[in-house]
């Protein structure tokens, strides 16, 4: 907090020092000045861009031991798990230039299975992985179910006639500027085939808003009927999308259909407040941002989760999921 300046001169006085992650480069003078026997760096992948003014601070601080916890040390690529190693144990695996050379070029370019199973051999002795199966013995059942919906007619045309369109705006950018700088291009068509899937309100695009506004979204229609199940067989529900614009979306429908629901996103303020109204169980529908309620949340009062957009990345999937399936859930 803003006076947290007044305990600085106590910190030798104490056995525990706790901070956070934004904090680390305001304090990094003061933090500095000490040495301490133990330095725990919770949530870790918080640091796993080595660029970032955390992860050059955690570095900078004089500790005898390190240690790094995490339940997803490697998300993107395998960069991510050399800065959080070498947050603990410099060097282990050279600078990020050779581990670079030596390691990730030739396992994620290549499927160097060699490279691999040395890098296994590097890090097992200095890696302790508590899987949930193996400390949880009482937690209950999870029931993975995949629900596939098919696109009435006019959506249909409309995502026919968004795909074409890409598709020659791709070929146009690859033919200019080659298939190696043409990414963000590709993936700004991936979005906009996703976002029509999703629901056509999500799209902004010039010439199309009547077509747009006249298209009903199947895969919300199918969320409604599921939630309308769901809560009046006594469910409790967190419903997971990636894009707020779609929550909102959603959060909209749900009030049409006089669904009890509660909204969480990156602009929501009274973040404990709305955690703790949804876990006393007064409201059956939690709409939360992947990105906001990715981590850091214990929601175990759900027991369905619904993803409505697949993120490319199943390990921030799980992530969410785990909100509810984790220590304290008796639900299957």
């Amino acid at each position: 907090g803003p006076d947290r300046e007044r305990g600085f001169e106590h910190i030798e006085e104490f056995d525990l020092v706790i901070s956070t992650y934004p904090l680390l480069s305001r304090d990094r003078a003061e933090l500095k000045r000490h040495h301490f026997g133990l330095l725990v760096l919770d949530e870790s992948q918080f640091i796993k861009n080595s660029r970032t003014q955390a992860a050059k601070v955690v570095r900078e601080l004089k500790a005898d031991r390190r240690l790094a916890m995490t339940g997803t040390p490697l998300e993107n690529h395998l960069g991510e798990l050399w800065a959080q190693f070498d947050a603990v144990e410099p060097g282990l695996l050279g600078d990020e230039t050779a581990f670079t050379h030596f390691w990730r070029e030739p396992i994620e370019e290549h499927a160097d299975i060699n490279a691999l199973q040395r890098l296994n051999r590097r890090i097992a002795p200095l890696m302790l992985r508590r899987r949930k199966e193996d400390v949880l013995k009482d937690l209950p059942p999870k029931t993975e179910i995949l629900r596939p919906v098919e696109l009435d007619a006019a959506q249909a045309t409309l995502y026919e006639t968004i795909r074409l369109a890409q598709h020659a705006r791709v070929r146009e950018a690859v033919e200019i500027h080659g298939a190696g700088q043409s990414g963000v291009v590709v993936l700004d068509a991936l979005l906009r085939l996703r976002q029509v899937c999703c629901d056509p309100r999500l799209l902004k695009l010039e010439g199309l808003e009547e077509q747009i506004a006249a298209t009903p979204s199947a895969k919300l229609e199918r969320l409604l009927q599921m939630l309308e199940g769901l809560v009046a067989a006594k469910r409790r529900v967190l419903v997971f999308s990636q894009f707020t614009s779609m929550l909102e979306l959603i959060r909209t429908a749900l009030d049409e259909h006089q669904i009890p629901h509660l909204l969480l996103t990156g602009q929501t303020q009274n973040r404990a407040d709305v955690v703790e109204q949804f876990q006393e169980g007064s409201v059956p529908v939690f709409l939360i941002s992947l990105k906001a309620g990715g981590v850091g949340l214990n929601l175990t009062a759900a027991d369905t989760v619904i993803h409505y957009d697949p993120w490319w990345n199943p390990a921030a999937e799980d992530q969410a999921t785990d909100r509810a399936y984790r220590i304290g859930q008796d639900k299957p």
